[in-house]
This record gives C-alpha cells, sequence and structure tokens, in this order.
C-alpha cells in the first residue's frame, strides 16, 4: 500500500532530492523522501535518531510511479495522518511536523519529524469488510489468509469481525504478499506477532467507529510498526489511515455484491487500464501521462476523505 520507513534507509527510487538547509537526504520511495538531520540544533533536541519524512505528490499504481503528479497529496497525507495520531492514543513515531518545531519551510505541511524505528519487515492489515486480494483468495478457498470465513460472502461484505491479514514487505516495485498470522511468528516471535495483531485490530476498530460517525466505511487498512530502540516499545511509524494506505468507501452509497467506489487513486487505476491510455499493464513500458481531468478528480477525492473525516476545510 506504501512504502516504509527503514531503520538504515538504502537503496530506493532514484528521485532529485530537495535542497533543505540541515538536512542530507538517504532514501526516496514511491511517495516519501528521507531525509537525516546533519544541523546540530536538530540532533540536539531530537537525538541523532530521528528522520524527516517528506511527504512528495508523486503517485504509483500498478507497481510503477507515475511521471504525473496530484498536486497536495503529499500534504494532505501527512495532515490526515497527523489528525488520525491524535484520535488514536497510541505510541507513534511523530515528533515535530510544524516549521517552529524544526521542518524546513520548504516543505511545510507535507513533512514530519519522525523517530527513526526498527521496522518490523510485516504489513499489518485490518479488514472489516471481504474485497481486493481477501475476495480472490476466498473465492479460492473461502478463507482470507488461511482464515476460515462463512460461505455465501460477497464482494463488499462486512465480516462478524475484523480480521488480522499480514503481508510481507516487498521491495519497491515488486508486489507484497499475503501470509498467514503464523508466519509472522516465525518472523517476529509469538509475544511481538500477537502485539501486532493486538495493536493492528485496537487501531482498526477505533478507526472505524469514528469514519463510520462521519459517513465513510472503513474497509481495511495497512498499519506498520516498529521498535523505538530508545525505550524498547512496539510504535506505531509510517503513515496511518490515508486514502494510500486504507480503502474508505462512502456509507451512502456502500451495496454489498459489487465493486465500491473508494476515497484512493481509482480514477487513475481505471484510466490506466482503459483503451483510452492505451498502455499495457503487463508489459514493462513506463505508465502515460496521466489526462488534466484524471489528475483533478482524483486529487479531489483525496481532499473530499480529508475533509469528511476530519470536518476541517482543506486549504
Amino acid at each position: 500500500m506504501t512504502d516504509h520507513v527503514p531503520a538504515m534507509p538504502a537503496g530506493g527510487l532514484d528521485i532529485p532530492a530537495l535542497d533543505l538547509p540541515g538536512w542530507t537526504h538517504v532514501y526516496s520511495g514511491k511517495v516519501r523522501d528521507l531525509y537525516v538531520p546533519v544541523d546540530e540544533s536538530i540532533t540536539e533536541r531530537y537525538g541523532r535518531d530521528c528522520v524527516l519524512v517528506v511527504a512528495s505528490d508523486r503517485i504509483s499504481a500498478y507497481d510503477h510511479v507515475l511521471e504525473s503528479e496530484i498536486p497536495d497529496k503529499g500534504r494532505i497525507l501527512t495532515q490526515l495522518s497527523l489528525w488520525w495520531f491524535e484520535q488514536l492514543g497510541v505510541e507513534h513515531h511523530v515528533l515535530a511536523a510544524t516549521v517552529d518545531g524544526g521542518v524546513p519551510a520548504a516543505v511545510a505541511g507535507r513533512a514530519m519529524i519522525c523517530k527513526k524505528l526498527d521496522m518490523f519487515p510485516v504489513e499489518c492489515i485490518a479488514r472489516g469488510y471481504l474485497t481486493g486480494s481477501g475476495l480472490v483468495e476466498y473465492g479460492q478457498s473461502r478463507t482470507v489468509c488461511s482464515i476460515p470465513l462463512p460461505e455465501g460472502l460477497v464482494d463488499g461484505s462486512r465480516l462478524a469481525g475484523a480480521i488480522f491479514t499480514p503481508s510481507a514487505k516487498a521491495e519497491v516495485g515488486e508486489h507484497d504478499e499475503n501470509i498467514s498470522y503464523d508466519a509472522v511468528v516465525g518472523v517476529v516471535g509469538e509475544d511481538i506477532a500477537a502485539r501486532l495483531r493486538e495493536l493492528t485490530l485496537e487501531i482498526y476498530t477505533k478507526a472505524e467507529e469514528i469514519a463510520r460517525a462521519r459517513g465513510i466505511i472503513l474497509a481495511d487498512t495497512k498499519v506498520e510498526f516498529g521498535i523505538d530502540a530508545a525505550t524498547g516499545v512496539i510504535t506505531l511509524g509510517d503513515e496511518v489511515l490515508t486514502p494510500d494506505s486504507s480503502r474508505f468507501w462512502d456509507a451512502a452509497t456502500y451495496e454489498p455484491g459489487k465493486a465500491q467506489p473508494s476515497y484512493d487513486k481509482q480514477y487513475v487505476r481505471d484510466w490506466l487500464t482503459s483503451a483510452e491510455s492505451g498502455w499495457d499493464k503487463s508489459s514493462d513500458t513506463p505508465p502515460p501521462a496521466l489526462p488534466a481531468d484524471v489528475v483533478t478528480r482524483t486529487r479531489s477525492r483525496y481532499v473530499e476523505a480529508y475533509e469528511k473525516l476530519t470536518g476541517r476545510t482543506f486549504a
């Protein structure tokens, strides 16, 4: 769903870095760019194990970063994440998100100074509804990530209770792979696996209630955790509950048995796979630039999700 913040960034995409006084670029993922401090005033304030996470306006689809960008997307993702961090009441990685806090003015509104975490190599996903890759597996075996589900479910069916359906993190440009809970135990151990499942379902349950009260269904979400080296505490990292990491549906138009319109980049996916684009997603050819109307409609969906969830006007 999104790229993660590694403990020691390396590799990533070849994307030109911004010149941010006091910070040096170390990594670029599909959406985010990471910088580490070289200004002693920052390290004295937050320690050397901090990182500036800058959300760009880049957009990816079908494992490609597109040439076109979605204006304000990075600001929306950052501001929505910050709002959710306030709502959730769980340990998270954000240290500061304002210019007064040390964020460079050039990236104000789209950047956060965060604790550098030792991230777990697991995408922690909670599903309250059956759709996407979960629906595909259900059609084959009546399970999702080896969790048995009852007969008769359709695309968009609400589950009796949210389920933990993790995936293994993939490198940039590769697909994440759904895995079983037992596989998570094999990677991180039984105690940590249980805690990751507990935290993920706790976050989903609280967020689902908040979203539903605002007329939005949270079908599923991906969160990521790491260990804070200073405290040893499992800490929520990356972004949280944005249209890039979650599937949001309009409760007013929700109808099980068909694909639901999402508050995300569905306009982009639909256009890329249409005859109009002329692009074959099975090829190695990069996707074409997006038409202006697709960019505008996609931006509008991100803005609408932000405003409906937070009750704030995006400006």
